[in-house]
């Protein structure tokens, strides 16, 4: 099978957004545990706001990840750009705190010692392929992130997660795994997969 057009992978915000981002994810955890917030760092925050219009305005599927030395804390996001950058940060940042079930709610003594990180979706892309070899050949590792289904069942990888997995193999069987199916079920050449890529920061 010809090997499919990919979407460039493109750094399409600054750092300086990224850290706008980070900084609004923190607040908005912070306020949740009511932890007071200093107001005029917040004003300032915000009054950077003229040169994080797009921020406010595009629509992409956002992640937040929380980490708590050095292993997982929380992860939740969206795939698909149903809401506005900042809201995806806002909304995210408190689910992945706080109702992520594979953890309790985030304590304050654990806020202090969490890292956070931001993942920007491109719009994922169905990943044409024939079977589970051909599937191995076409990922990207270090660069595309996963989404499977069968039926109802579902999971997704960041590309991040390719660190702990640099196996395209133990990638796919670890994600089916977390799908709920059997963990060599990507062999069988019918799962749905799509493919997308992310600008990510971190603390």
């Amino acid at each position: 099978m010809e090997k499919q057009k990919r979407t460039e992978v493109r750094e399409s915000y600054s750092s300086d957004e990224g850290k706008f981002l980070l900084k609004l994810a923190r607040d908005t955890i912070a306020e949740r545990l009511g932890i007071k917030i200093d107001e005029k760092k917040r004003k300032e925050n915000f009054a950077e706001k003229s040169f994080n219009d797009k921020l406010f305005n595009e629509k992409k599927g956002v992640f937040v990840t929380l980490h708590l030395n050095g292993s997982l804390r929380g992860c939740i996001g969206s795939l698909e750009p149903h809401e506005t950058i900042a809201q995806g940060v806002i909304n995210n940042s408190i689910n992945a705190a706080f109702y992520d079930p594979r953890f309790s709610p985030l304590s304050i003594d654990e806020f202090n010692r969490i890292d956070i990180e931001i993942s920007i979706l491109s719009r994922p892309e169905k990943l044409e392929y024939l079977d589970g070899k051909d599937l191995v050949s076409k990922l990207e590792p270090g660069v595309d992130g996963v989404i499977i289904s069968k039926g109802r069942a579902g999971a997704t990888f960041l590309p991040q997660v390719w660190d702990q997995l640099p196996d395209a193999k133990s990638f796919l069987s670890q994600l089916c795994i977390k799908a709920g199916l059997p963990a060599d079920e990507w062999k069988k050449g019918d799962l749905d997969v799509k493919i997308y890529h992310v600008q990510y920061f971190n603390e």
